[in-house]
C-alpha cells in the first residue's frame, strides 16, 4: 500500500529534483526521486507512489512512451513538468493519461496548488466508492474492512490489496501481469503461480462455494474478472 503523501519525481536535471525534494519536503511529503525512465518505472512499482512528477525529455526513453507504459497499470495521478510547451505535446501527453501539465520554468506555488488538486480529486474519489457490495461481500475500502454476511474477514494486507483492486474494477478482466505489477510490483510481473496461490487462499474466504466461484473468475490464460 502506499502513503498518502508520496511522490515520485521522474527527472534527469539534479538541479530540479533538489529543487522539489526542498519544496515538498518542505511541505510534507515525502519524495523518491528517478533520473531516467526505466528507473522511474522500477520505483513506481517498488514505492506505489501516491503521485508521480514527470519530465518528457528523458535520456533513455522519452517521457511519452514512459507515460503510456505507467498508465498500463499506475493509477494514481500524474502530473507533467516540461520544457516542452506546444500544443500538441500538452494534449499528447493529457491523452496518453496525464492528469495535469506545467511547463519549465514553474512557479513552486502553483506547482504545490496542482498538487494539492489532484489530491482532493484522490480524495474524493475514494469518498464517493468506499463502500462496494458484492454478494454477501462488503468492502470498504477507506476503512479496509471486509466482511461477509456481516461479520469481519481477517485478510492479510496483501490479500486485501489483491480483492481491492479487482472489486474497484469489476467486471473488467484483469490480466495476471497487471495484477502482479500493482499489487506485488514490477519484478513479479512473471510469477503467475504465485498469483494463484493467493487467488486460492482469497477464494476460500470470500466465496460461498471455492469450488464453484462467483466472485474471482478465472479468464483461462489471460487473468481474473471479478464478477457481479
Amino acid at each position: 500500500m502506499n502513503d498518502d503523501n508520496t511522490i515520485l519525481v521522474i527527472d534527469d536535471e539534479v538541479q530540479i529534483r533538489r529543487l522539489l525534494e526542498l519544496t515538498l519536503n518542505l511541505n510534507g511529503y515525502k519524495i523518491h526521486e528517478a533520473a531516467s525512465g526505466k528507473e522511474g518505472i522500477i520505483a513506481a512499482a517498488t514505492h506505489n507512489p501516491s503521485l508521480i512528477i514527470l519530465d518528457l525529455g528523458l535520456p533513455d526513453e522519452d517521457g511519452q512512451s514512459i507515460l503510456l507504459k505507467l498508465r498500463e497499470w499506475y493509477q494514481n495521478p500524474i502530473i507533467i513538468l516540461s520544457v516542452r510547451n506546444s500544443e500538441e505535446d500538452i494534449i499528447k501527453a493529457l491523452d496518453h493519461g496525464a492528469n495535469d501539465y506545467l511547463t519549465k520554468p514553474f512557479r513552486t506555488g502553483e506547482l504545490l496548488a496542482r498538487i494539492r488538486s489532484a489530491f482532493r480529486q484522490i480524495q474524493q474519489s475514494i469518498e464517493n466508492s468506499s463502500i462496494l457490495n458484492f454478494q454477501s461481500l462488503s468492502i470498504d475500502l477507506s476503512s479496509h474492512i471486509v466482511k461477509k454476511n456481516g461479520e469481519i474477514l481477517k485478510l492479510t494486507s496483501t490479500e486485501y490489496s489483491l480483492l481491492a483492486l479487482m472489486a474497484k474494477n469489476s467486471g473488467k478482466v484483469l490480466t495476471h501481469q497487471y495484477i502482479l505489477k500493482t499489487v506485488w510490483g514490477y519484478g513479479y510481473i512473471d510469477q503467475t503461480q504465485y498469483l494463484r496461490v493467493f487467488v486460492a487462499q482469497l477464494r476460500k474466504k470470500i466465496e460461498e462455494n471455492p469450488g464453484k466461484p462467483s466472485l474471482i473468475i478465472t479468464e483461462s490464460g489471460i487473468g481474473y474478472r471479478f464478477g457481479d
